[in-house]
Order: C-alpha cells, then sequence, then structure tokens
C-alpha cells in the first residue's frame, strides 16, 4: 500500500495537534453555583475551578476567599489542604480569615496612624492597639465582581473591586484586580493588580491557612518546612516592627534548612512569647524584583510538597497559633492545625521609611504575583 502523500500527511499532524489543544482545552474546568446572600442581601457565587489532573480549587467572590484546594498525594489520592468553612454565613461570622484576600494593608500598622505627604490618617485599631488586615470591614469582608475565563492550559477567576477614597480610613479610589489561575502542571498563581488616583498605600496578599496532610488531620506540627530568608523584623509585644533587621542563626526562626515546624515552637524566645508561637516577617534573601522561591512545605506522611514563589520582599510565616474552630465536614481545627506563608511587604512599612516602600501613586500600577507549585515529591 502506498504511503499517503506529503500534503496529506502534514494534514494528518494538523488534525492531531488540533484535536490535542482541544482535547486539552476541555480538560480545564471551571464552573460557578449560586452560594447564598450576605447579611446586607448581595448574591455570592462559588467557582469551581479543575485541572485534568484532578486538582481542584473552589473560590467564593465573597472576600476572594480559597473555600477548598484539592491536592493529590504520592499515591494520587486527592484531599483539601485549606482549613475553612462550608457555608457563607459561617466566614460572615467567624473567619479568622481564612482563605481570603487581605487588604487594603495585609498585616499590622501601629497604632492604626500614617502619615503621607504632610496629611495623617487614621485608620481602625481592630488588633488593638493596632491596625490589621484593612479594618473592621476589610478586603476579605468585601463582594467582589467575578469573571471566569477558560485557555487551553489554565482555568481563570478574575475579581475586581473598587474601594472608595476613604474606606476604612485609607487615602484614594482604589481599583483592585486579583486573579486566581490555576494551571495544568498543579500550580495556583495569584496576580494583583491596583491603580489610585490618590497617594496611598496598599500590601495585598492571600490568608489560607495550609495542612498538607488534609485540612481535619491533627496539627501541622510534623510538616517541613524551608524558609529561604536568613534575616526578619523582630517585633514589640504588640507585634509591631521595632526597626531592627535580625539574623535567624542560632535563634528557633531558622528556617534555611527544612525543619519540622513543631520542633521548637516552644522555646523559650521573646519572639515567639510575643507571637504565641511562629508569627514572623521573614526578609527574603533574593530581594530582586521578578519570582523567586519564598518557602517549601513538606509533609511527610502525604508526600505533598507546596513551594511557594513570589516577586514580594517578605513572607509572613503564622502557625496558626490562636486556632480553635469547627471547620468543613465537622472537622476541629485546634491550635496549629493550619499554617499561613503570606507574601508580602513589611509589617508597618508606612510608618517605616527604611523598609520597602508600600506606598502607591497615581499613574504607578501596583502589582505583584504569587504561585503555589504542588507535587509529591521528598524534601
Amino acid at each position: 500500500m502506498d504511503s499517503p502523500p506529503a500534503s496529506m500527511k502534514t494534514f494528518l499532524a494538523w488534525v492531531v495537534l488540533f484535536a490535542s489543544a482541544i482535547s486539552s482545552l476541555h480538560s480545564m474546568e471551571i464552573t460557578s453555583e449560586p452560594w447564598g446572600k450576605t447579611q446586607d442581601e448581595q448574591p455570592v457565587s462559588l467557582f469551581t475551578l479543575k485541572n485534568e489532573k484532578g486538582m481542584t480549587v473552589r473560590i467564593t467572590n465573597y472576600g476572594g476567599i480559597i473555600v477548598s484546594l484539592l491536592v493529590p498525594d504520592k499515591d494520587g489520592k486527592l484531599d483539601d489542604v485549606t482549613l475553612g468553612y462550608d457555608t457563607l454565613a459561617e466566614y460572615e461570622s467567624n473567619n479568622p480569615y481564612f482563605g481570603c484576600i487581605t487588604g487594603r494593608y495585609a498585616n499590622r500598622i501601629a497604632n492604626g496612624t500614617f502619615s503621607l505627604e504632610g496629611t495623617k490618617y487614621t485608620l481602625a485599631a481592630n488588633d488593638k492597639p493596632n491596625h490589621l488586615h484593612g479594618g473592621i470591614k476589610g478586603f476579605d469582608k468585601k463582594v467582589w465582581n467575578a469573571t471566569p475565563e477558560k485557555t487551553e492550559h489554565a482555568a481563570r477567576l478574575v475579581l475586581k473591586y473598587t474601594s472608595p477614597d476613604g474606606e476604612e480610613g485609607y487615602p484614594g479610589n482604589l481599583d483592585c484586580t486579583v486573579t486566581y489561575e490555576l494551571t495544568q502542571d498543579n500550580r495556583l498563581v495569584i496576580r494583583y493588580l491596583a491603580s489610585t488616583d490618590k497617594v496611598t498605600v496598599i500590601n495585598l496578599t492571600n490568608h489560607s491557612y495550609f495542612n498538607l496532610a488534609g485540612h481535619g488531620d491533627g496539627n501541622a506540627l510534623d510538616q517541613i518546612l524551608t524558609l529561604y530568608a536568613s534575616t526578619y523584623t523582630p517585633t514589640d509585644k504588640t507585634q509591631i516592627p521595632t526597626g531592627q533587621i535580625a539574623s535567624v542563626k542560632n535563634t528557633p526562626l531558622d528556617f534555611t534548612s527544612p525543619d519540622e515546624i513543631g520542633r521548637r515552637i516552644n522555646d523559650s524566645s521573646q519572639d515567639l512569647e510575643f507571637g504565641l508561637g511562629y508569627d514572623h516577617n521573614f526578609i527574603l534573601d533574593d530581594q530582586s524584583d521578578g519570582l523567586k522561591k519564598a518557602a517549601t512545605l513538606f509533609d511527610p506522611t502525604s508526600g505533598r510538597r507546596m513551594d511557594v514563589f513570589t516577586t514580594k520582599p517578605a513572607i509572613q510565616f503564622y502557625s496558626g497559633n490562636h486556632l480553635k474552630h469547627a471547620g468543613k465536614g465537622g472537622a476541629a481545627y485546634p491550635k496549629r492545625s493550619g499554617v499561613c506563608l503570606e507574601t508580602q511587604f513589611y509589617p508597618d512599612s508606612p510608618n517605616r521609611p527604611d523598609f520597602p516602600s508600600s506606598v502607591l501613586k497615581p499613574g504607578m500600577p501596583y502589582q505583584h504575583t504569587t504561585e503555589y507549585h504542588f507535587s509529591a515529591a521528598t524534601p
């Protein structure tokens, strides 16, 4: 039998490529469903993003909250590795920032005040005596406009919110876009964009609590953490940076080599005492503007590994010291049952001109990216 002519071979090759592209496109999924109404009657939706490997992330446009994140273990078994609730009502009534977008300013601002261009601004002291995570009704409690998107290699949820001038005491109308993207290679990418019409401060991050063994699997103290940071910002007893930059060497804060989270968490250390465990801002060794590795979290039992990359200069490691909640499916979330790895500017940067600047001016876009790479591997 004669072989097909070259033109036919080329045609068949294009058919195969086209079919492969269509198959890949259909293997990415994004769906939405109603998820109730807020206490002030705003409708809320729940979006599900899924790739061909089964990794699935559910996000609500209330607070941009990651409600669940199903990730395969070393045997391919999926489990939800983020803490959270089953219902919108629970997030509204008693949320310790599970999975949400925190802003306008994530972390703390001393005494709830800062000055810009000669004007003093006063914010809510919702973490007395300081301001925390954007105030009484920060971005974690806003209903964002949501647009789902799907491409050949990724499913995306684009969230938009405009914070009006004066909201929670902050100056300027701030237009924000946060995009969640799930890729075929088990990456969850978060891109933050913002612009203002008046000089202001901004520090956006995601506040997910991770337990790579599964969200209801006791504490996370036997999981292994690496932080690519050899210095940190010591704090006073209210957890505001003193202005000092200190080495982690010979302290319980040294995670420059992989170590169990719980091995030194109860050491007698003033820093650990202030936060009742780990709740510290670590300065990344790589201070370039591009995407760089900030942390690695590994669970020896499941084999799940999460590598955190960011364009930000620092990361807050919080070991869930105040947790005492009942979560999804009736799971108990005791103290230290999940850990946060929040990429960020330093705490209290608006009052510290020697810290990397969190000031945003008109015509100067705010943008940063954080990526969570999931795999099942050894440390």
